[in-house]
């Protein structure tokens, strides 16, 4: 993207890490986030049946009224209707987040993707694009190389996000994904000297997700060198069980994974 300073030059120069927070439903929540002071505040649209939501337009809208941006994530790849959906919600990132899955189709699918990507930057060129890069796990293999998939989107995008696949190497299928179809929400870091190969190699910012909570954001921002960082499960409230709750954030987690960031700036 025109703009970005490239390379090692750029991350040497960086002061400010983006912190990126997902899922965050509701105003009342995206203000909480606000006064935390999180950069990105991430929305999700779960179906193309459910993709008017005024409760979620409301929370862009609030983002919308500070020096925050809003993210939005639609769990659907029919272009019409992802046009549709950024019209009704005018969010400053699109971010897109298919796992990529298929070896037989994978060209074929990126270059689908790649379509409606030109389609939102010619529609609406004031939205910035994310994509998600899947990765494996550290020790997993990967049926396609992460680098060469992100090549192929990078000129159609603004940000790559790093997040985790769930790959056959431990037994999962392709559709064995949280959500089937999508990359994200394991809570499971991801390969994080591929991360690292990626943020050297790319051309435009790299946001670090995965499995990232307070008590490693410190670690793989040292080891990967990203521009930014983004917490899903590892910063969601937890049930009586402890397992992760959607759409729930625990503001003591944001609280703390910002404070591990903003002393790792300070450092520099």
């Amino acid at each position: 993207m025109p703009g970005f300073i490239s390379g090692l030059a750029k991350r040497d120069i960086m002061k400010h890490i983006i912190v990126q927070v997902y899922e965050v439903q509701t105003p009342s929540e995206a203000e909480m986030m606000i006064q935390l002071g999180v950069d990105h505040i991430g929305s999700v649209i779960l179906s193309e049946a459910s993709w008017k939501d005024s409760q979620i337009r409301d929370t862009v809208r609030v983002v919308g009224e500070t020096e925050a941006r809003s993210s939005l994530i639609p769990l659907f790849s029919n272009s019409d209707a992802i046009l549709r959906t950024l019209d009704y919600y005018q969010p400053d990132i699109v971010h897109f987040c298919e796992a990529l899955t298929n070896q037989d189709s994978l060209f074929e699918t990126c270059g689908a993707l790649v379509e409606i990507q030109k389609g939102v930057k010619a529609r609406f060129p004031e939205i910035r694009i994310m994509r998600s890069i899947p990765i494996p796990r550290p020790g997993d293999a990967a049926s396609f190389s992460s680098l060469e998939v992100a090549r192929i989107f990078e000129p159609v995008s603004d940000y790559f996000l790093t997040d985790t696949l769930l790959t056959a190497t431990s037994g999962a299928l392709p559709d064995d994904q949280p959500v089937s179809g999508f990359v994200g929400i394991t809570g499971q870091t991801c390969d994080w000297d591929m991360a690292a190969q990626l943020v050297r190699s790319s051309r435009i910012p790299v946001v670090l997700a995965g499995g990232i909570s307070p008590g490693n954001v410190t670690d793989g921002i040292r080891q990967t060198r990203p521009a930014g960082v983004d917490s899903c499960t590892g910063t969601n409230a937890l049930d009586e069980n402890g397992g992760a709750v959607r759409f729930r954030k625990d503001p003591d987690k944001v609280r703390h994974l910002l404070e591990a960031v903003r002393n790792l700036e300070s450092e520099n």
